[in-house]
């Protein structure tokens, strides 16, 4: 006869009530709550088990379901059933396991026949109170089948990181002998690039059967290695394999990053979603955007015998990862990338769409070390900025044709600032405004600057795109612009901000959002996620159609009478630009950064090199190149 657990303590209270309260010892369901509880815990010392000592029976549950790893139980009690005339009791327990990286639960139950010993209920221990089908010398174990990783696609939906061949290099330690395969790793480090003292260490270490990888290449890199035979070296071995990559390996690398066997520390920090040999993005997009593109693996629990036979328990098929649209134009970015290939400093083109705010190429320069120059990068930048600056002048009331002096040298507070060493002599004394952008003569915004607060450069700044933060889903600096004059620093500092320097900073790619605000007439805030919701952020003070033209203006005169006119015979729509150098560090002379700007059709790119001569001779060559190429 099977009680419920409401109705069997009814019927205790009852022959309780009858015996005249008389004391009795724990009842088949206090066991069986007993068991629960330990086997939830995996403490079995406090389960009601039959025998002298509870340790065999623990080795052997740790045995049991030390291959679910990580894996979180539950174990309740359905019910308790007691047989008439004092016989055993029966107790049916419900498994509820959370596997490691799934959110479906493997749920079962399992039977415990409770027998009663006089002054307690006890069960025998069995694999069977884990799984009902295990068997004596039976573990569980469970395995894990990675999904289809997703692709990163660029415009149109063009596989920018696909799965490509590659050719993993390493020591096969279960084809040869431990002096053999020590001897083999001395052969393949050096043919491969990589020290060979700690390789030779790693594959010491390693187990006896196990694959100890040396590095992996694209075929084209594999080739030289291949061509020396060290994989003909016993012990050394070369597999084909499939890894998500992008058409080269520099391909917009800092911001797509790179995808590779996840560490011990992620997989500590994971809670169960990752086990070592699992692959994972490991930075970049592929790091932030990792769940959505690795998708949700596969797994599955046997049944594993002392031969190692096994049998199929429970399974989840694995869920292919979803795709990560991004605006990356394919050969853009490529044009960009060679347009910086032979750039020793650290160094950055960007360009964007200005009707879209797509970005469609960011190339970091191999100058800065594998760095995203190109969308977080933190420097000044210079006389680019005096497009903020005419702005502020031009909501201040001047316009294009406003006189403005441009001495060769003006002081502020005791320092002194003149103009690059070649400016024009022709290009000093009362200028217009235009005069003054298009040659870019920093004493010219110097002594004006009683005419604009550091609050009106800062809002001019917004305007355009600099100096306001938006998450855009990547690693993006806006820039930095002192909202005041005790911001600023000084009087001094409110000088230097009007040239680009101070305490302004911006990125290459902030540089090329206002580049874009320009052309389009109204702010740009540049996207490469097309996904990625859009913040509500809006500068205090729209940029309007008729400052957009005006601004259009003082960039096309850069390039049809002043610093930029080596662009002028760009085939296409007339090319709009501002040069831009800034001083940095303590060396002496100082050192500058060379910048360029410039709105090509629907095309604003900025280009930017860490340490240079000028705007026009250093970044110059390179902003050329790329549009000249770019069509």
């Amino acid at each position: 006869m099977t009680h419920t657990r409401g109705f069997l303590t009814a019927v205790l209270a009852t022959t309780l009530l009858v015996a005249g309260c008389t004391e009795s010892g724990p009842s088949a369901e206090d066991a069986a709550d007993d068991l629960a509880t330990a086997l939830t815990s995996g403490k079995l010392a406090g389960a009601p088990l039959s025998g002298s000592t509870p340790k065999p029976a623990q080795q052997s549950f740790d045995d049991v379901v030390e291959g679910l790893g990580d894996a979180e139980r539950r174990v309740s009690v359905v019910s308790v059933s007691e047989a008439s005339d004092d016989g055993p009791a029966t107790a049916r327990l419900r498994w509820s396991w959370t596997l490691p990286g799934s959110d479906e639960p493997w749920s079962y139950t399992t039977t415990a026949r409770l027998t009663d010993t006089g002054d307690t209920w006890t069960t025998r221990w069995s694999p069977a109170l884990v799984q009902p089908s295990l068997r004596t010398g039976e573990r569980l174990d469970l395995t894990t089948q990675q999904a289809e990783r997703a692709d990163i696609l660029g415009a149109g939906g063009s596989a920018l990181v696909t799965a490509r061949t590659v050719v993993r290099f390493g020591i096969d330690k279960a084809q040869v002998s431990e002096t053999q395969a020590l001897a083999a790793a001395r052969r393949l480090a050096p043919a491969v690039g990589i020290d060979v003292a700690p390789y030779v260490e790693q594959v010491r270490k390693a187990g006896p059967k196990a694959f100890v990888e040396a590095i992996v290449l694209r075929p084209a890199d594999a080739k030289p290695v291949l061509a020396t035979g060290v994989a003909t070296v016993k012990g050394v071995g070369s597999l084909r394999d499939t890894l998500p990559l992008a058409p080269t390996r520099e391909f917009a690398r800092p911001i797509l990053g790179s995808v590779g066997p996840v560490t011990a520390e992620i997989v500590k920090d994971s809670k169960g979603t990752y086990r070592a040999g699992d692959e994972a993005g490991l930075s970049g997009l592929q790091s932030r955007y990792d769940e959505q593109l690795r998708g949700t693996p596969g797994l599955t629990v046997r049944a594993v015998d002392t031969q190692g036979g096994t049998r199929d328990l429970f399974g989840v098929d694995p869920v292919a990862g979803k795709p990560l649209r991004t605006t990356l134009d394919k050969r853009l970015q490529q044009l960009a990338e060679g347009a910086v290939a032979d750039v020793r400093p650290a160094s950055a083109v960007v360009a964007i769409r200005p009707s879209t705010g797509d970005i469609l190429a960011a190339a970091s320069g191999p100058g800065g070390g594998g760095l995203n120059t190109a969308t977080a990068g933190q420097y000044a930048p210079g006389s680019t900025f005096k497009v903020v600056s005419s702005l502020a002048l031009l909501r201040a009331g001047l316009t294009p044709d406003s006189p403005m002096t441009c001495p060769a040298t003006t002081v502020v507070d005791g320092k002194s600032f003149k103009n690059y060493d070649d400016y024009p002599a022709s290009g000093l004394g009362r200028i217009p405004l235009r005069t003054a952008v298009a040659n870019s003569c920093n004493t010219a915004f110097i002594t004006d600057r009683d005419q604009v607060s550091q609050a009106q450069v800062a809002d001019a700044a917004a305007s355009l795109g600099l100096g306001v933060d938006h998450d855009l889903g990547f690693p993006a600096y806006f820039g930095s612009v002192p909202a005041t004059d005790a911001e600023a620093g000084s009087e001094t500092g409110h000088a230097a901000s009007l040239i680009g320097q101070g305490r302004v900073t911006a990125s290459p790619m902030a540089m090329a959002a206002v580049a874009a605000s320009v052309a389009k007439g109204s702010t740009v805030v540049p996207r490469l996620l097309p996904d990625q919701p859009s913040d509500d952020v809006t500068p205090r003070t729209a940029l309007t159609a008729a400052e957009g033209r005006q601004l259009r203006s003082l960039m096309r005169g850069v390039v049809t009478s002043g610093s930029g006119s080596f662009l002028a015979s760009l085939p296409g729509p007339p090319v709009l630009a501002k040069t831009g150098t800034a001083e940095f560090g303590d060396q002496q002379p100082l050192q500058t950064h060379a910048w360029m700007i410039a709105v090509h059709g629907d095309l604003a790119v900025a280009v930017f090199v860490d340490v240079g001569e000028s705007g026009s001779r250093t970044a110059g060559p390179v902003l050329e190149r790329f549009l000249r190429a770019a069509g």
